[in-house]
């Protein structure tokens, strides 16, 4: 079995599949120091202020000269990250469609609107923070009144915010809460207010736009004599709305993804997350929408998105997304290289260039037809790939996907995490070890295809089936059965 894996003819460098020491001959390359599981070996010698390949594009800059056989990392490897994208020239995307795969269905709900659903919950949206509490309380003791019915979970979502913001700030916490309330796995949704805070309901019910009255109540507890109790009769009648949908046989194609990474180490881009841009392929060939974020992790690998514009429009959109963001850097005086983070410099991940050529691999080969601001939904019935503004950070990032009207988020972690969001969370592990020492937070092993007899393509069935599996609610995912449901907002404004 293969020791090092060197991704593509180009590369200067190779990953170790398993810890090697110095003074060892691998694969006909004899190693100059120990070499980590998932990092990387120079392949040949780099001379100091070369381009170091991987992925066949370059992740960084020889600090120093680099003999064949060390180890290549932070000690001698910098970033070449520094300037805005211009000059860049939109070219008609030349790849090749994926071919139409079979039709595949999955039992979900049809909303009033048409949209589909893959979870009838009542959700507890709060306008404020000094609310988080009682909104919890509701939905404890509601979740044991409705035990065993139609109503698949009651659910609260604190958050610390709604109160003492200002302008965009408070936009953004009334687009990501207003997003929260639309989503078509809430059945019935109860808004909880205190009655003082800036996030006014009068105002915050503005921005969840017209509605149905059977479907969304909504009350501040400063006007009532008991918080708890007002809303669990609040709920009451939700239930009676919410318990009037049956699951039907519904095409996978009307399904939204968000795909996201976390934790990554340097298996990465290697398993997990050309895993799930395998699934993306298969999903937006059959005209699903996959939702691509984490903007920051696109540094350095914006052309891989680029070639795939599907117009002119899209293709400047997209390098707005990616200046605007850099631009949001500089604005805090911030270097737009300071990520990776140091678990991922642990996992063997050097450069952000070279996080980022790992991380758009979770949007495949498919084009990219849409691009969201913050708290925007997906076009619906568009497929394709959307790019999604939104910070890296695990939070932030996959509540903006939920809110932008992913059912499901496929996550993959090479140093793992219990966090778990409102949508359906499936856990990708990148190694083996991983998954078999976190069972609780791990729902799929992508370690298998790090060794020589898992194929790409026989692994994707068998993760896509499990996504048709949960969103029938056949299976539940470990984020469900432990109760592990967060919100994360963008904060981006003062405090008064």
């Amino acid at each position: 079995m293969a020791q090092l894996l060197r991704i593509t003819d180009s590369d200067n460098v190779a990953v170790a599949l398993e810890p090697l020491q110095a003074g060892t001959t691998v694969d006909g390359l004899t190693l100059q120091d120990d070499i980590p599981q998932a990092h990387k070996v120079a392949l040949k010698p780099i001379g100091r202020g070369e381009k170091v390949i991987k992925y066949g594009y370059p992740i960084g800059i020889a600090a120093r000269d680099i003999a064949a056989g060390m180890h290549v990392h932070v000690q001698n490897v910098e970033s070449g990250l520094r300037e805005n994208l211009a000059n860049l020239k939109y070219n008609k995307f030349a790849g090749t469609p994926a071919p139409k795969p079979a039709i595949r269905t999955f039992e979900g709900y049809r909303r009033p609107d048409g949209r589909v659903a893959t979870r009838n919950e009542i959700w507890i949206v709060n306008t404020v923070g000094c609310v988080n509490h009682a909104s919890q309380r509701i939905a404890d003791a509601a979740s044991k009144r409705f035990a065993g019915t139609q109503i698949e979970g009651v659910h609260a979502f604190p958050h610390p915010f709604g109160c003492s913001q200002l302008g965009d700030d408070l936009a953004n916490t009334q687009r990501v809460l207003a997003g929260l309330v639309k989503h078509p796995n809430a059945a019935a949704v109860l808004v909880l207010g205190l009655g003082c805070e800036n996030n006014q309901m009068k105002l915050f019910m503005e921005h969840v736009g017209q509605h149905d009255a059977s479907r969304v109540k909504f009350f501040n507890a400063q006007d009532v004599s008991d918080e708890v109790e007002s809303g669990l009769q609040a709920i009451e009648a939700l239930a009676g709305y919410a318990e009037g949908f049956k699951r039907e046989s519904i095409p996978a194609s009307e399904l939204i993804l968000g795909m996201k990474c976390g934790g990554s180490d340097g298996f990465s881009g290697i398993t997990g997350n050309p895993l799930v841009g395998r699934i993306a392929d298969k999903h937006c060939s059959a005209g699903g929408t996959t939702l691509l974020t984490e903007v920051p992790e696109m540094f350095g690998a914006e052309q891989v998105l680029l070639d795939r514009a599907a117009d002119e429009h899209v293709f400047g959109a997209t390098v707005k997304l990616v200046n605007s963001f850099r631009d949001y850097f500089r604005k805090y005086d911030q270097p737009i290289d300071e990520n990776p983070s140091p678990g991922n410099k642990d996992g063997g991940i050097t450069t952000l260039a070279e996080k980022s050529l790992g991380c758009v691999q979770k949007g495949g080969r498919a084009m990219v037809k849409q691009v969201l601001g913050y708290g925007e939904p997906a076009q619906p019935g568009l497929g394709g790939l959307a790019l999604l503004n939104a910070p890296g950070n695990d939070g932030v990032s996959s509540t903006a996907m939920t809110i932008a009207g992913a059912h499901m988020v496929l996550f993959t972690t090479g140093r793992g995490t219990p966090m778990g969001f409102p949508a359906s969370t499936i856990k990708i592990a990148t190694n083996t070890g991983l998954a078999q020492r976190k069972p609780q937070w791990i729902d799929f092993d992508a370690g298998v295809l790090a060794s020589e007899s898992a194929g790409l393509d026989a692994t994707a069935d068998k993760l896509f089936d499990l996504v048709l599996d949960v969103a029938s609610r056949r299976t539940l995912t470990k984020n469900e059965e432990h109760g592990y449901r967060e919100i994360a907002i963008w904060k981006n404004g003062v405090t008064l």
